[in-house]
C-alpha cells in the first residue's frame, strides 16, 4: 500500500456505509482481512455477516476482535457456500489481492438474485497543498514515497465481468487528525526512510516539522485527507456457466 495509507482513527463517513450496505439488512459475505472493520459496522446495522480469509491466523484474529462476525477460512476463488447464499459480497481494501476473474465468478455464484457486490478503497487525497509539499520533501530521499494507487486498477475488472455489467461509483471525504509527533513518527517509520543516515534523517525530520508548524493552526492538529472510494454492482446470473439451484430455506453454509 502507498505511504500514508489509511488508518481507521477518523470518523468513517456514515454516508459511505449507507451507500455500500444492502438496501435492507440481510446476509453479507465479507472477503479478506481488510474487510473486517467495515464488516463489523455492517453487522452492527443488523446484517448477518460472514467473514472469509484464506489465512487461518487471520480468521482467528478477526473472530477475536469482532466476535459478532462468523469467521471462516476459505479462498475467494473456491467459496464453500451453496449458490445464492448472500445478499451482498463486500471486499474492503483487498480487491487487488484476489485472483480477480475466478473470484468474480464465485461472487456471482453465491449472490442471490438482485444481490450486489460492494468494494471499498480508502486512499490518501493529494489535492491538499500541504500534502503535496510533504510528498515533495519525502521524494528527495525516496522517489517512491507517497505513491500508489495501482490497487485501484483491480476494480476495473468488475465492469469487464459479464456477471456485473453495471458498476456505480461514489467517493466520500474522510479527515483523520494527526499531531506533530504523529507525523514525525509516520515519516520516520516508513521502511525506506527509516534506513537513512543520521544526518539525512535529521534534516528530513526538521523539514517535516517546519512544514507541520507552518500548516497547522495550533492548538488544532492537522487533518490528513482521505478519499473513501466505493463501488457497487448488481449481479447478473444470465452468464453463469452452470444453472443455479438456490437453497429452499434461508442461508446454507457448506464446509
Amino acid at each position: 500500500m502507498p505511504f500514508m495509507s489509511y488508518r481507521s482513527t477518523g470518523e468513517f463517513p456514515a454516508a459511505a456505509l449507507d451507500w455500500l450496505a444492502p438496501t435492507r439488512a440481510g446476509r453479507v459475505l465479507a472477503v479478506g482481512r481488510g474487510s473486517a472493520s467495515t464488516a463489523n459496522r455492517l453487522a452492527q446495522r443488523g446484517n448477518r455477516v460472514t467473514l472469509t480469509d484464506k489465512s487461518a491466523p487471520a480468521v482467528r484474529a478477526a473472530h477475536r476482535r469482532y466476535p459478532g462476525l462468523l469467521a471462516i477460512g476459505a479462498a475467494p476463488d473456491a467459496l464453500p457456500f451453496v449458490p445464492c447464499s448472500f445478499d451482498e459480497v463486500f471486499v474492503g481494501q483487498g480487491m487487488h489481492l484476489l485472483p480477480t476473474g475466478l473470484a468474480l465468478d464465485e461472487f456471482a455464484r453465491v449472490l442471490a438474485p438482485g444481490g450486489q457486490l460492494a468494494v471499498l478503497y480508502t486512499s490518501r487525497d493529494d489535492s491538499v497543498p500541504w500534502v503535496r509539499r510533504l510528498a515533495s520533501l519525502l521524494r528527495e530521499f525516496d522517489p517512491e514515497a507517497m505513491t500508489g494507487g495501482a490497487e485501484l486498477y483491480s476494480v476495473a475488472a468488475i465492469a469487464a465481468s459479464p456477471h456485473f455489467p453495471v458498476v456505480e461509483h461514489r467517493a466520500f471525504r474522510l479527515w483523520v487528525p494527526i499531531t506533530r509527533d504523529g507525523m514525525l513518527e509516520m515519516v520516520s517509520s516508513a521502511p525506506r526512510l527509516a534506513s537513512l543516515e543520521a544526518g539525512h534523517a535529521d534534516r528530513l525530520l526538521a523539514d517535516v516539522g517546519k512544514l507541520y508548524d507552518s500548516s497547522a493552526r495550533a492548538p488544532e492538529p492537522l487533518l490528513l485527507p482521505y478519499s473513501v472510494m466505493c463501488w457497487r454492482a448488481q449481479v447478473d446470473h444470465s452468464e453463469l456457466s452452470t444453472e443455479l439451484r438456490p437453497p429452499e430455506d434461508g442461508l446454507q453454509i457448506t464446509l
